[in-house]
C-alpha cells in the first residue's frame, strides 16, 4: 500500500492538507439492519409511488363497494321496490336528493308547458297542497300563437293520480293509515263536463284533472241535502251504510258488487301511494327508468353482475391459458409449432360473429348468460397463452431451471412449481385488464341488441345502457349513470393494471406490452 508522501509526490497539484487515511472498518461491515424484501413486498414498494394507479386502486374499491351494498341497504325499501309491478307507475322519475337539492339535485326539470297542462298541474297542486310547479320563469308565445308557461316541474308530484280498483281490505288498511299519519292517498273522483254520476264528485279537464274555476274547484257531485256538504253524501250501492259517519268515510269511493264481494274503485294520489306502499316518501338518487325501477339499486345490481361475470372469465382464461401456453413455451419445438398454428386460426374468428351465432342458437339451450361466457371463452384465453408462453421462454434455460432439472425434477414440477411462479406478475397484470375488456364488450353487445339480459332479477351496465339510449334528449339520467359507471370503470382498471405492469415488472415502466 501506497504512503502518504508517495501519493504527495505522485500528485503534487493536490494540497498536502487533503491526503489522510480513511477508516478501514467501514460500515459495510456492519450487519444489515433493515428487513429482507420479497418479490411481492417490493413491487408494493414501487406500486405504492403511482399516485394516479393508487387513486385508481381507490376508485374500483368504492365501486365494487357500491355494487356489493347498494342492492342490500334498502333491503325493505328500495330493494323490494324493484320487481313491484304497481311501481312501474312511477316511471321516469328525475335524480333527487336532500342533501344536494342546493345543487338543483331536486327532482325538478324546467320545460314548457301549453295552457292546458299548466292549468293541469296546478289543479294537482291546489287540491292536494303539494308543490308541483316549483318555480315560474315567465310565459311565451308559440308559433302557432299560443301561450307557453316556462316552468320548473317536479317530475315526482306532476305523476298526479291513477285510478285503482282496491279491495274492502286493501281500502280498510289505506283510510286506518290516512288516519295515523294525516296524509291524503284517496282523493275525490273527477268526471268529465256534463257527465252526472253520483259517486263522483268534481268536474275535470280532458286529461282528468280537476278543474280549477277561480282558484277553486267546481264540485258536481250530488248529496242527500242541498249545501253540497260532504258529511251528508248520498253514496248509492253502499250496503246499508245510510248514516253520516259511514258517509264520510266511504265518501272518496266508487262501490261496486254486493255486500259478499264489495269493491272500491278510488282515485290515488301517486305520491303519498308510493309512501303507504313502501314506507317512505319518493325520493331517489339516481331518479327511475322508463320501467320505474329504482336506478340507483338496479344500476348495483347490474354492476354485481357484470363484475362477478368479468372476473368468472379471467379465471377460466388464467386457467386454460396458463396450460395451453405452459406446454407451447416448455417444450417447444414441433409442439409449439402446431399449437400456435392452432391459435393463429382462432384468433382470426371474429368475437362478434362467435357471440351473435351463440346467442342465436346456444342460448335457446343453455341461457343468454351461459351463450355469452362462451363465447368469451372460445378465444378470450389465446392472449393470456400468449402471455405464459412467453415467460417460459424467458425463464426456461435460467440456473435454477437447470439445477432442478439436474436434481431430478419433473416436468410439471419445472413447469408449474419454478417457472409458472415467476410469471405471476405479468399475468396478474393481464387478469387485471381482462375485466374491463369483457365488461366493455358486454355492454357493446347489449347496447346493439345482440344480446338481452334484461328481466326483473337481473340485469347489467351494457343492458342499462341499451335502455337508456331512447331517453338520451328528454331524460337523460337514465344513460347518463350506467355512463358514468362504465367510464370510471374502464379507466381506472387501465390505470391500475398499467400500475401493476410497472410495479412487477420495472424493465416494462411507462412501455405497453
Amino acid at each position: 500500500m501506497a504512503s502518504i508522501d508517495d501519493m504527495k509526490t505522485s500528485f503534487p497539484e493536490i494540497p498536502a492538507e487533503k491526503f489522510r487515511f480513511t477508516n478501514n472498518r467501514s460500515e459495510s461491515d456492519e450487519k444489515f439492519k433493515t428487513k429482507q424484501i420479497g418479490y411481492f413486498g417490493d413491487a408494493w414498494n414501487r406500486f405504492r409511488k403511482n399516485k394516479s394507479s393508487i387513486a385508481a386502486a381507490i376508485i374500483i374499491a368504492l365501486l365494487i363497494l357500491y355494487a356489493i351494498i347498494a342492492p342490500f341497504a334498502g333491503l325493505n325499501n328500495y330493494t323490494r321496490a324493484l320487481t313491484d309491478t304497481t311501481y312501474l307507475t312511477y316511471t321516469k322519475l328525475l335524480p333527487k336528493s336532500r342533501l344536494f337539492s342546493w345543487l338543483g339535485w331536486d327532482g325538478c326539470k324546467r320545460v314548457e308547458l301549453t295552457d292546458t297542462n299548466y292549468i293541469y298541474y296546478n289543479a294537482i297542486e291546489k287540491e292536494t297542497g303539494y308543490d308541483v310547479v316549483h318555480k315560474f320563469y315567465g310565459t311565451d308565445v308559440s308559433d302557432t300563437g299560443k301561450t307557453l308557461y316556462d316552468v320548473k316541474l317536479d317530475s315526482y308530484t306532476a305523476n298526479g293520480f291513477i285510478y285503482m280498483t282496491l279491495t274492502q281490505s286493501q281500502y280498510e288498511d289505506i283510510q286506518a293509515w290516512q288516519d295515523q299519519t294525516g296524509k291524503q292517498i284517496i282523493y275525490p273522483a273527477v268526471t268529465l263536463k256534463n257527465v252526472s254520476d253520483a259517486n263522483i264528485w268534481y268536474e275535470s279537464n280532458a286529461k282528468g284533472a280537476a278543474i280549477l274555476k277561480d282558484g277553486e274547484l267546481v264540485p258536481a257531485y250530488k248529496t242527500s241535502g242541498n249545501d253540497g256538504n260532504y258529511d251528508s253524501l248520498r253514496i248509492e250501492g253502499d250496503p246499508g251504510k245510510d248514516d253520516i259517519n259511514a258517509a264520510k268515510r266511504y265518501r272518496y269511493a266508487i262501490i261496486t258488487g254486493d255486500s259478499s264481494a264489495i269493491s272500491y274503485k278510488c282515485r290515488i294520489f301517486k305520491y303519498t301511494y308510493f309512501e303507504y306502499r313502501y314506507g317512505f316518501e319518493p325520493l331517489f338518487l339516481f331518479g327511475t327508468n322508463s320501467l320505474g325501477q329504482d336506478i340507483f339499486t338496479r344500476l348495483a345490481s347490474g354492476a354485481r353482475f357484470s363484475l362477478i361475470f368479468a372476473v368468472c372469465i379471467s379465471m377460466i382464461n388464467l386457467f386454460l391459458g396458463s396450460i395451453y401456453g405452459a406446454i407451447e413455451g416448455y417444450y417447444g419445438g414441433v409442439a409449439d409449432l402446431i399449437m400456435e398454428r392452432i391459435s393463429d386460426i382462432l384468433v382470426e374468428v371474429p368475437f362478434m360473429v362467435v357471440a351473435t351465432l351463440f346467442q342465436l342458437h346456444l342460448a335457446k339451450k343453455v341461457g343468454p348468460v351461459w351463450s355469452l361466457l362462451f363465447a368469451f371463452v372460445v378465444t378470450g384465453w389465446i392472449g393470456m397463452a400468449s402471455r405464459v408462453r412467453m415467460q417460459f421462454y424467458r425463464f426456461k434455460h435460467h440456473e435454477y431451471v437447470l439445477a432442478a432439472r439436474t436434481l431430478g425434477a419433473s416436468d410439471r414440477r419445472l413447469m408449474f412449481k419454478h417457472i409458472f411462479p415467476n410469471s405471476l406478475g405479468t399475468l396478474i397484470t393481464g387478469c387485471v385488464l381482462v375485466i374491463p375488456g369483457v365488461i366493455f364488450s358486454e355492454s357493446s353487445l347489449t347496447y346493439l341488441g345482440i344480446i338481452n339480459l334484461d328481466s326483473s332479477t337481473m340485469t347489467s351496465v351494457g343492458t342499462m345502457l341499451a335502455n337508456g339510449k331512447d331517453y338520451l334528449a328528454t331524460y337523460p339520467h337514465i344513460i347518463f349513470f350506467p355512463a358514468l359507471f362504465i367510464a370510471l370503470l374502464e379507466v381506472s382498471f387501465n390505470l391500475f393494471g398499467n400500475g401493476l405492469r410497472d410495479a412487477f415488472n420495472p424493465a416494462l415502466r411507462g412501455a405497453d406490452e
